[in-house]
């Protein structure tokens, strides 16, 4: 399955294995929109949503950098109102609620 002209969005993609799933999409022609926490750079560890929209669309893709900590379910909310059944990348424990 061709994922050219599809969009998906990925939390936790301004590094790591979010990333590396972005840019595997964006060499197919994916819209990737990254939902990270990371908007400022960290002394310690590299990427941001920036910099990972970049790679992304160096990569073939379409992204869209979007601040979101998805261990607060007001944030998650903002984003997708009522719709629950969401897909996290995270490499913390927390607990997932769905809701219909």
């Amino acid at each position: 399955m061709s994922l050219r002209g599809k969009t998906l969005f990925i939390t936790g993609a301004s590094r790591g294995i979010g990333l590396a799933i972005g840019l595997r999409a964006a060499k197919d022609g994916a819209n990737v929109v990254i939902a990270a926490k990371t908007a400022e750079p960290h002394p310690k560890l590299p990427g941001t949503i920036y910099t990972a929209a970049k790679e992304i669309e160096a990569a073939g893709g379409k992204a869209l950098p979007i601040v979101c900590d998805i261990r607060f379910e007001e944030q998650v909310a903002a984003l997708f109102g009522k719709r629950r059944g969401i897909m996290c990348n995270s490499r913390r424990r927390f607990s997932c609620r769905t809701r219909m």
